[in-house]
């Protein structure tokens, strides 16, 4: 199989009426949603008038039924399509449009509005209203879709850069499919799934839901946004919709777990639930556990840069609230390697950074090859062939179970006062005594504290905290400041915005 789309192809042929898609605005069958993207990448294919190369298509809509049909329609057209968010910074937006180089920009008449002061250059706007307007030829179509190779990009996913510019992860044809049928095969997703999302369409976990239904015939059900504030009203919704699987980023399941909706309630249909993003702490996974006992949990874990999850843990076992939780070990076609400073492989129970190689390695960074240099490089235990490693950023160890453990970012380790401290390990610690909600932990270089933020109902008091820590860490990992907080901010992805909480520590306000 070259191309995503053709997963897709398969799926409609075998559930032409089945749902495939429900938003807040209708649902949308599996035929229908064909019929609209094949429509959408005639469209666009015309407006290429014969132009040669890919020519990425932004994306900047609502997550919807129709921004899922300008994916679609972008690969029925053989171009990667670029999801951005539809409340973006326009300063961001123009950024991205200028990286892309020359492409399209898909929106609807009333976020055109907005896009006055956005030079496009070599990028073309074009309003969703008009172009839908199109007929599909399925004989362009296909014959756009035999030019693609799976080793083309199938979308160009654009995170934070260092310097403030994005970078444009480029995720090939083949890291989807691979993803898609390992999902399937390790989760037993068919056409009877019912997916609640939670993920941004930007944000690189909604490729688990998107190219699920793709692939299974699964329905995609896209839970209001709304909802994720009222943990009550989201149960309600999961056990009306009868949404058997989620895979949501551990701080909305914490906030489940902590307001108490779990007790008591029933919820037969919920089968898996999976979670990715951030580390999930134990003593609300236990929570989940506790209430909801029949559920398959299991912690997956991947960066943008590696089509999403490439590894996971299926939880198997009791864990302490302030154990540590695994990441497990690789996907199919994915390996998982731990380095030292050096490039040599770290011992068993050591840290080290964590690299990956397989598959579903992006093709680099979008018109930057500078930084691709810099984390896609030769692996250094592979020397007689060409071996492409990708260098997460992240520190993790295998354990003696065989399991590797997620320990941290390399950039939020510090050395303090002769010693070296993982800030995420006192971050998991925290996460476990009676009142803390959530957890995060910075260093205030200039004052060299060990800065502790909790998300708390209650009034908590340093130093008995410490006094409950000092069982778990060691003494010179302790936090020296503590700030409560009656919620943190979040990202719109949903986890902790840690860059909010760092400007509190420089005085500037939440």
């Amino acid at each position: 199989m070259n191309s995503a789309i053709m997963m897709f192809e398969k799926t409609v042929a075998r559930y032409p009426d089945k749902i495939a898609v429900l938003d807040e605005a209708g649902e949308i069958s599996f035929c229908a949603l064909r019929r609209r993207a094949m429509g959408l990448g005639t469209a666009l294919l015309h407006e290429k008038k014969g132009a040669q190369g890919l020519l990425p298509v932004i994306v900047y809509l609502p997550k919807s039924i129709d921004a899922l049909a300008c994916y679609l329609g972008a690969q029925y057209s053989g171009n990667p399509y670029v999801p951005v968010d539809a409340a973006i910074p326009m300063f961001r937006l123009q950024n991205i449009i200028n990286s892309i180089g020359q492409g399209f920009l898909i929106t609807n008449a009333a976020l055109a509005e907005s896009l006055a002061d956005i030079q496009f250059e070599n990028v073309q706007l074009l309003l969703l209203e008009e172009i839908e307007k199109t007929e599909a030829d399925t004989a362009q179509v296909f014959a756009a879709v035999e030019q693609v190779i799976d080793a083309d990009p199938i979308y160009i996913m654009y995170t934070s850069g260092s310097t403030g510019v994005p970078k444009g992860v480029t995720i090939p044809h083949r890291g989807i499919i691979d993803y898609a049928h390992w999902l399937q095969e390790t989760f037993l997703f068919d056409e009877t799934t019912v997916l609640g999302n939670q993920s941004a369409f930007y944000f690189d976990n909604s490729t688990f839901d998107i190219y699920t239904m793709c692939l299974t015939g699964a329905k995609l059900i896209l839970i209001p946004n709304v909802l994720f504030r009222f943990p009550a009203k989201l149960m309600d919704f999961v056990a009306e919709h009868n949404i058997n699987t989620i895979f949501w980023v551990p701080t909305v399941m914490i906030s489940v777990a902590n307001t108490g909706v779990l007790e008591g309630r029933s919820l037969p249909s919920l089968k898996q639930v999976l979670f990715c993003g951030e580390a999930m702490p134990n003593r609300q996974l236990n929570i989940w556990r506790h209430n909801l006992p029949e559920c398959l949990y299991a912690n997956l874990y991947g960066p943008t840069e590696i089509t999403d999850v490439c590894t996971y843990y299926v939880v198997d076992r009791p864990f302490l609230d302030s154990d540590p939780l695994p990441i497990g070990k690789a996907c199919r076609n994915m390996r998982a390697v731990v380095l030292r400073e050096d490039g040599t492989r770290a011992d068993r129970g050591e840290t080290g950074e964590l690299c990956i190689e397989g598959s579903a390695l992006a093709r680099g960074y979008w018109g930057n090859s500078e930084q691709t240099r810099k984390v896609f490089t030769q692996n250094p235990l592979s020397t007689y062939y060409d071996d492409r490693l990708y260098h997460t950023g992240d520190l993790a160890y295998w354990g003696q179970d065989g399991n590797l453990y997620f320990v941290g970012r390399a950039d939020s380790q510090i050395k303090h006062r002769g010693n070296r401290i993982e800030l995420g390990e006192i971050e998991t610690a925290a996460k476990s005594l009676a009142g803390v909600q959530n957890a995060c932990v910075l260093f205030d270089a200039e004052k060299e504290d060990i800065v502790l933020f909790v998300e708390t109902e209650v009034d908590l008091v340093l130093r008995k905290l410490n006094l409950e820590l000092k069982k778990i860490l060691p003494v010179y990992m302790l936090p020296t400041r503590l700030i409560c907080l009656a919620q943190f901010p979040q990202t719109p992805n949903g986890k902790i915005d840690r860059i909010s909480l760092r400007n509190q520590l420089k005085g500037e306000t939440l």
